[in-house]
């Protein structure tokens, strides 16, 4: 069942959506040559500490990071370790904080100095992707509308969409009902209700949309080992717009 949040579990989502928001601008920002995943990982646990919150990934289902740290071919769940950043990398961080009993998630990839113009189209994509499905999370859109709109984009520019892994609606969980697939027709699915909070996040590939689970028995790579972005906000549907709670600039 999608349950709506009231207005005070709103109220507590804005601020955990904010917090999150907060980590990960802070996070990407230190994202440099020579840096590893584990001290990104380190300073985003010592950001998220002094906001009084916890990190949401830490220890779910046994994962052991504190933000996820996804390189180049590495699509979502990249365990942060030893792995320094090169020139011309890209980086999917993905941070989830609870605060207050209730979490905001959001993810974006950075780019280290590319230079390659189909990498940075790659990246720009992928962002739009994510800006054309939160035009569509408004009450009484179907759920699959959200979905389409991420495929329509990626796939108009020649890029894959990643199908093993979905967005979620977040809460007091992180992840909830209903799953949200970034592909599929328009008009499907059930219809959004104004209160439903949303993780809505394209993952898409230069290449072949299939993927391949490493040995840690969580990164998840492109087969064909080329690139992938990850964008990534939480949202609460609106009459006519989705809010978006991981955002450090008001936006519609």
């Amino acid at each position: 069942m999608i349950r709506t949040k009231t207005d005070s579990e709103i109220e507590r989502m804005r601020v955990s959506g904010r917090l999150a928001a907060e980590v990960l601008d802070t996070v990407c920002g230190s994202a440099s040559p020579g840096s590893t995943t584990a001290e990104l990982d380190a300073y985003a646990a010592e950001l998220i500490a002094e906001r009084g919150g916890e990190s949401c990934f830490l220890g779910y289902r046994g994962f052991p990071g504190n933000i996820c740290v996804s390189v180049n071919d590495e699509i979502v769940h990249g365990i942060p370790g030893p792995r320094r950043i090169e020139m011309g990398d890209i980086i999917s961080i993905d941070c989830g904080v609870r605060y207050d009993g209730y979490i905001g998630d959001t993810a974006k990839t950075v780019m280290v100095g590319v230079q390659d113009p189909e990498v940075i189209r790659l990246v720009r994509v992928t962002e739009a992707a994510l800006a054309a499905a939160l035009e569509k999370a408004v009450a009484g859109a179907r759920l699959s509308d959200v979905s389409h709109a991420v495929e329509h984009v990626a796939t108009e520019a020649g890029f894959t969409v990643v199908r093993e892994f979905v967005g979620h609606g977040v809460g007091k969980d992180l992840h909830e009902e209903p799953q949200i697939p970034n592909y599929g027709p328009p008009g499907r699915g059930p219809r959004l209700k104004k209160g439903m909070t949303l993780a809505i996040e394209p993952m898409i590939n230069m290449g072949v949309a299939e993927v391949d689970l490493m040995e840690d028995g969580w990164t998840v790579l492109t087969r064909d080992r080329k690139p992938s972005a990850h964008f990534e906000h939480t949202v609460v549907v609106q009459e006519d717009h989705a809010e978006i709670l991981t955002c450090l600039k008001k936006k519609r």
